[in-house]
């Protein structure tokens, strides 16, 4: 039996702003990706994607590994501080002055410990409050996530104006903060005495009692794959099609960002009583059909189209991951929502790379802004179509009440 032990209402606000500089380091060097990447290193634009990919890798490797060992010794709050001292140290490695692979060894390792960390602060969040109450900390933690990564953007493109290294110095800076947060004020929601330490067998009697899980982690991936487009190809076609700096980048993306986060809490506070399976559908469709269509649109309407596509988001966002919580066993949800981290880690993974391929192999037969235009077809129809698979598996969550 589980001996809860919930958190204060201030003591979920500091869940969001933990939140918040862990996720904004994330878009701080988006901005001058290509200065920081591509001119720094000489090297292609695919390779420049691989950038916002590698830290993704340690990511899909890390996150599943530490939920299970999180689960078994219930020991969060240390996780937590030790992933983000880590990552602290790694962000601060890359601004040095190394070779390209050693630059991208580093950022595998950043990745580790920034989903380590961002993975059990979810853990945490799920178990600080009752079940009736889980779809407003999962929004108000959501919109942590989604305002530190819209914050980090403008404030990348500002703060890397003049140097693309300082966005990196300014990233170790607010994890170390986090760090320093964390110690403070962190406690594990339950006692780790009184917990449930599930054994191998119990996760794979898990996955097959669960298999409705594969909505949520379907979603989890081809949102975070679409989300790859905007951290690298959207950046990169902006500086070559348009030709803009990394302050007005940083005020696209965060066109976009910003309502997404705001709108998380709300939304996550509707996902209580209303069908998660409806808005999880339909902000997905629009979402999928205004990304497809990106490239077709005129800077001038641009911003009004990113506004749209952030409000989209967050309709769809917090309920697929109340969702994965609805359906996971309490006494595994951590790692179903390291799962949850893994299946977007793998999204993100291959969204920028897929990006960069796309558009590289388009303008070597065509021209630059068809091969970005291409891309941005491929990000919009992979999440239509996740609509299209998951439905079945959605419906049978609905029918089920859950």
């Amino acid at each position: 039996m589980l001996r809860a032990v919930f958190y204060e209402g201030w003591r979920i606000g500091i869940l969001g702003l933990l939140a918040l500089l862990m996720l904004a380091p994330v878009t701080l060097p988006v901005t001058v990706l290509r200065e920081l990447v591509q001119d720094r290193f000489d090297v292609s634009e695919m390779l420049t994607s691989l950038f916002m990919s590698i830290n993704m890798v340690g990511a899909v490797v890390a996150a599943p590994l530490v939920s299970v060992l999180s689960d078994r010794i219930g020991r969060r709050r240390e996780l937590v501080i030790g992933a983000l001292l880590a990552d602290a140290v790694c962000l601060f490695a890359l601004a040095q002055t190394t070779s390209f692979a050693v630059f991208m060894g580093i950022r595998f390792l950043e990745g580790c410990a920034h989903i380590t960390a961002l993975s059990m602060l979810l853990g945490i969040a799920t178990r600080s409050r009752g079940p009736e109450q889980r779809g407003r900390v999962m929004g108000l933690v959501g919109g942590g996530i989604t305002l530190g990564v819209a914050l980090g953007a403008p404030v990348g493109g500002v703060v890397g104006a003049n140097d693309p290294i300082a966005p990196l110095l300014l990233g170790s800076a607010l994890v170390t903060l986090a760090a320093v947060v964390s110690m403070l004020v962190l406690r594990d929601p339950t006692s780790a005495a009184d917990e449930k330490s599930p054994q191998f067998a119990d996760l794979v009697r898990m996955v097959n009692e669960n298999r409705l899980l594969i909505a949520p982690l379907a979603f989890a991936f081809a949102d975070r794959f679409t989300v790859g487009f905007f951290t690298t190809t959207f950046s990169l076609y902006l500086t070559r099609i348009h030709d803009l700096d990394p302050p007005r980048i940083g005020m696209l993306i965060s066109a976009f960002m910003i309502p997404f986060a705001l709108l998380s809490y709300p939304f996550g506070r509707l996902a209580e009583s209303h069908s998660r399976v409806a808005m999880v559908c339909g902000g997905s469709l629009l979402y999928g059909i205004g990304t497809a269509t990106l490239g077709w649109w005129s800077l001038d309407w641009l911003i009004g189209l990113m506004f749209v596509l952030g409000v989209t988001s967050a309709v769809m966002f917090v309920p697929s991951l109340v969702l994965t919580t609805d359906i996971a066993p309490d006494e595994i949800r951590t790692t179903a929502m390291g799962a949850f981290n893994a299946a977007g880690s793998l999204g993100f993974i291959v969204g920028p790379a897929t990006g960069g391929f796309v558009s590289q192999a388009v303008a070597r037969v065509a021209d630059w802004e068809s091969g970005y235009r291409a891309a941005f077809v491929v990000a919009g129809v992979s999440e239509i179509a996740c609509v299209v698979l998951a439905l079945p598996f959605l419906m049978r969550i609905a029918r089920g009440g859950r």
